[in-house]
């Protein structure tokens, strides 16, 4: 499949690239970014490798569109740190109120133009929430109430089914976070909108491709692609 290549937010410090693929067939419109936080390199990893994926027809797109943005924040993944300000804490908190940082606004831009049906933000996390449920790594979080909850508890039973090391299950959160991107893709564009974190403790190969097997069966029940 033609994947394009696009630049986002050109001509300035915070240019990054992002990719489309659109099949021939009309269908829902998912959008995947990776790299809001510059030390969640695994997340950004799997981001480029569905990708590379795509382009080398090793995951079909059966119907729809596909958007990836595999390094949000470039500034920061090159310092490998989590990024200054926090990104995640700068877009949109609802309809009209601007971003607080010309990136998360360039990214929500392009957002409100792709108008996604789904957006999946891909992070990392510390601990393991099978382990302590106060923490994040290993889960995937969600608006209360969304409508994407019963697709996010459908995943997480398919995804557990194949970890035989049970303290690496991927738990639900069902978690607001007012700023984050995915609070604002579901508050603002009514997006299906569902972060996945996987835990910072597992060895690295592990963590993208849980992110990569995750993201797969998130668009297989987005029907843009087959089971």
């Amino acid at each position: 499949m033609l994947v394009q290549q696009y630049t986002l937010s050109p001509n300035t410090p915070y240019s990054t690239l992002y990719y489309m693929a659109r099949s021939a067939r009309p269908g829902p419109a998912v959008m995947i970014v990776a790299g809001i936080h510059g030390n969640e390199t695994a997340s950004i990893q799997a981001a480029n490798k569905l990708v590379r994926m795509i382009g080398k027809d090793q995951l079909l797109i059966h119907k729809g569109s596909l958007m990836i943005v595999p390094i949000v924040n470039k500034k920061a993944y090159r310092q490998r740190i989590r990024g200054v300000p926090d990104l995640n804490r700068t877009f949109p908190r609802k309809a009209g109120q601007a971003a607080k940082h010309p990136l998360s606004a360039a990214l929500f831009e392009a957002a409100k133009r792709y108008r996604p049906s789904w957006y999946l933000d891909l992070h990392e996390a510390n601990g393991l929430s099978q382990r302590n449920a106060k923490v994040l790594g290993q889960t995937l979080i969600t608006n209360p109430g969304s409508p994407a909850v019963p697709a996010a508890r459908k995943v997480i039973k398919t995804i557990n089914r194949s970890i035989a090391n049970h303290s690496h299950y991927f738990n639900l959160r069902l978690h607001e976070l007012p700023g984050s991107s995915r609070t604002a893709a579901a508050r603002i564009l009514g997006a299906r909108a569902v972060t996945i974190e996987t835990g910072w403790s597992l060895p690295f190969s592990t963590r993208v491709q849980y992110q990569i097997d995750i993201v797969r069966r998130f668009l297989s029940e987005a029907e843009l692609m087959k089971g």
